[in-house]
């Protein structure tokens, strides 16, 4: 199962509160950039991907790792509102955050509405942020980058909502997100995959 959490964007949102980034060595540098940007950084973006997802624990087979090169990236790219955030390390691509507006026709915005309750599909799906995918290599997790990559991914948005998927159990993101104040909409799409408990903010 997969959970969908949500939390109201507003300036003072627990969402898009700074953290400051341990470092060790030189600095870890956030910055948002376009699509053209992007895919012009797709090899670094998906080794930062493959190291990520492909370690213990999450296991992503090489063939999803190709999906996310010449599927997932350039699709999303694509889509209306698409941002991404990147941290680079002496120049070099550390972690990344994406996400872009979620409208209704789309994939995952009809899976959602296919399991959610009728409230949640008439007050959060169209029009929403989806925070898409939050990648750190193994060796910069516990950093902060993760916490500063999401961050500077949804200050300023101009929508009112976002939703996210992430698992239940004991790992960096669902922690990170549990911190940053967003909570549980929908309680699991996919008998396979976890929930993760909601918390207040």
């Amino acid at each position: 199962m997969i959970a969908i959490l949500r939390h109201m964007l507003q300036p003072d949102s627990t969402i898009c509160r700074r953290t400051a980034i341990k470092t060790r060595g030189m600095p870890v540098d956030i910055t948002l950039a376009d699509r053209d940007t992007v895919l012009a950084l797709t090899d670094e973006l998906v080794a930062v991907y493959a190291r990520t997802f492909g370690a213990p624990g999450y296991d992503e087979r090489p063939e999803a790792i190709e999906r996310f090169r010449s599927e997932q990236l350039p699709r999303h790219a694509d889509r209306d509102g698409f941002r991404c955030a990147l941290a680079r390390r002496d120049g070099r691509v550390v972690g990344f955050a994406y996400g872009y507006t979620g409208q209704r026709g789309q994939w995952w915005p009809e899976h959602v509405a296919s399991h959610a309750p009728e409230d949640v599909v008439r007050d959060w799906l169209g029009g929403h942020f989806e925070f898409v995918e939050l990648a750190v290599e193994p060796a910069e997790q516990g950093r902060g980058v993760g916490s500063a990559l999401h961050d500077a991914l949804l200050t300023g948005l101009p929508h009112e909502r976002a939703l996210l998927t992430t698992y239940r159990d004991d790992r960096p993101a669902p922690r990170l997100y549990r911190r940053k104040g967003w909570h549980v909409l929908v309680d699991g799409l996919d008998e396979q995959f976890p929930v993760l408990g909601g918390a207040p903010c």
